[in-house]
Parts: C-alpha cells; structure tokens; sequence
C-alpha cells in the first residue's frame, strides 16, 4: 500500500463521478434546493447525494428513521433498528476497494451488529463479510461464469471515547480470514484516531499492521487525512445517524477521506499523506461552497445535496 499514487486514487474518491437521477422523492414530490427554490424552513431529511452524472447516495425513511440506502443500482444498505437504536446494518452490492474511483466488478456482502454501552454510545461492531467474484469464462465459452465466493473475513471493532469530551477518540479493527476447516484467528489490525478543532473532525490517521495472537506488529501503512477551513453552516451529514456514518466510513479502507461527516460543519479543504518515510507533499483538494437560506450545504466537491421536508 505504499505507494503515491494510491494517494491520487484515494482523492479521487473524495468526488468520485457517478446521471442525475429523476428529480422527485420516491413519493413522487418534488425535490428542493435544486434551482434556488428558496431553501426549506422546518424539519427536513437529506434525500439525495448526486454528482452532474449520477445519484451517488438515495436514502430511504420509515417516519423519522433511515432504513435504507441505495448508493447505485445494484448496491443497497438496509438498516434495522432495535427502539430508536441502529442493531444491525446489511449490505450488498459493489464497493469501490482499491480507491481508483470506479465500482469493484467483485461483489460484497456484510452484516455489522452494533453493541452499545453506557450512556447508550455505541462501542463495538462485529461484522463479517463476504466477496464474490465470477470467474473468467473457460473456452468455447465466451460468458463469465457465476458469481463465486472468493473470501470471507471476520472483523471486530471497538470504539473508545475521550473521557472529557466524549468525543470519538479511537476505532481499533482486527481482521482475520474466515476459512473452512481452519481455527480462526484475527491476523490483521489497524488503529484509527481522531482530532477534533472545537466540535469538528480536524485529523484521522489511521495505522494498518499485522498482528498475531493479541500483539499489534509494526504499522506497515500509515495515512493522515485532513479536514481544514471549516465554515460555521450546516453539514447535510448532522441529518443522518451517527452509527450510520460511522458503519459508512468503516464500509472500505479508504473512506477514512470521508471522516468530515462526523464534524456538524464542512471543511473547505480535504489533504491525504502518506506518514511512512519518505513522506511526500500531502494530496490536496478545495472548494467553494452553496448553501441554502437556512445555512444548510447545498453543493461541494462536485456534490449536490438534495433535501426533502420531514
């Protein structure tokens, strides 16, 4: 993984380039924001997140509760709940893994079950996960066969938090294959941390090693991700559940260059560095943003944001 030009992939992915779907909810009302309508007043949801070329995100409500997310046409995320509490989150479909900024052709499958602790904060996520891949076709044939099972993996993560902010402090991951006939065992880990500028998320870097038994091995990877000039609007983000964007950043191992969705503002500008030496100049992106009359974030990044009322 050590290499810069993966760093050109990863923010690639910061706006990665999906056709705008039709522009009604999936009741068949109009959408808002789109042609400086005003903006909304009153409690709204956030609908869409769409590119010039294609709905990147659609979510889905059951009354005030996302219970689903379609993030292209053959990818959805279904969420269960347990009261007002994320229990579990499913996914099928395709994911973009290796950071070029194209959907994978190998299809995923996982499941993440959710426990919480004290003062209802979420602090571990079991998951396990399946890749299916359809193996090249074997002459006469000129068709791809079925789609197989290439892999399966178990992983665990833990989360801990700051004891005087409460803020999210850390995610610890270790991973390990799943395989038939063989004791399973965690091989792999890596160790998230967070730093904040007053509420937002300034810096994540995250370390990626081996491990064997409980001993974490020396980092073999490791990538800071920056999140700089934050305005004082509204992120269309703080209108999704926490648990939810967390299960979204844990979703690859690159989506920690989406970790602003945890700040309640939006950051102007996004850096990815690659920490192991020799350490290069960081990958930079900027933008200016839109907002509607309720200070909401309407479009950045390449990104329009569409709303609907509650």
């Amino acid at each position: 993984m050590k290499q810069f030009f993966y760093l050109i992939l990863l923010i690639a992915g910061f706006s990665s380039i999906h056709s705008c779907k039709d522009m009604l909810d999936e009741d068949g009302d109009p959408l808002l924001d789109l042609n400086d309508t005003g903006g909304l007043t009153g409690p709204r949801a956030l609908y869409r997140e769409i590119t010039d070329k294609d709905t990147l995100a659609e979510y889905h409500y059951n009354g005030l509760l996302v219970t689903k997310v379609i993030t292209d046409s053959a990818s959805i995320t279904d969420i269960a709940y347990s009261g007002n509490k994320i229990s579990q989150i499913t996914f099928n479909g395709f994911l973009d893994l290796d950071g070029n900024g194209k959907l994978d052709k190998d299809s995923v499958s996982y499941s993440q079950l959710f426990t919480y602790g004290s003062n209802d904060r979420l602090e571990t996520i079991s998951e396990n996960r399946s890749v299916f891949r359809r193996p090249a076709p074997v002459p006469p044939a000129t068709n791809p066969g079925p789609q197989t099972l290439l892999r399966k993996t178990k992983t665990l993560y833990g989360l801990k938090y700051n004891g005087s902010t409460a803020k999210l402090d850390s995610i610890i991951m270790r991973n390990g294959p799943d395989a038939p006939g063989t004791p399973f065992a965690f091989i792999s880990y890596s160790r998230t941390g967070y730093t904040y500028l007053g509420d937002n998320v300034s810096r994540v870097v995250r370390n990626y090693g081996p491990m064997t038994g409980n001993v974490f091995g020396r980092p073999t990877t490791r990538l800071a991700y920056d999140f700089l000039n934050y305005d004082t609007a509204i992120s269309p983000f703080t209108l999704l559940p926490d648990v939810y964007k967390i299960s979204r950043l844990l979703s690859t191992e690159i989506n920690d260059k989406e970790s602003h969705i945890l700040s309640p503002n939006n950051p102007k500008k996004l850096s990815v560095t690659d920490l192991i030496p020799p350490i290069p100049s960081p990958v930079t992106r900027t933008t200016n943003y839109n907002y509607d009359p309720q200070t909401y974030m309407k479009k950045g990044f390449g990104i329009n944001y569409i709303y609907k009322p509650f």
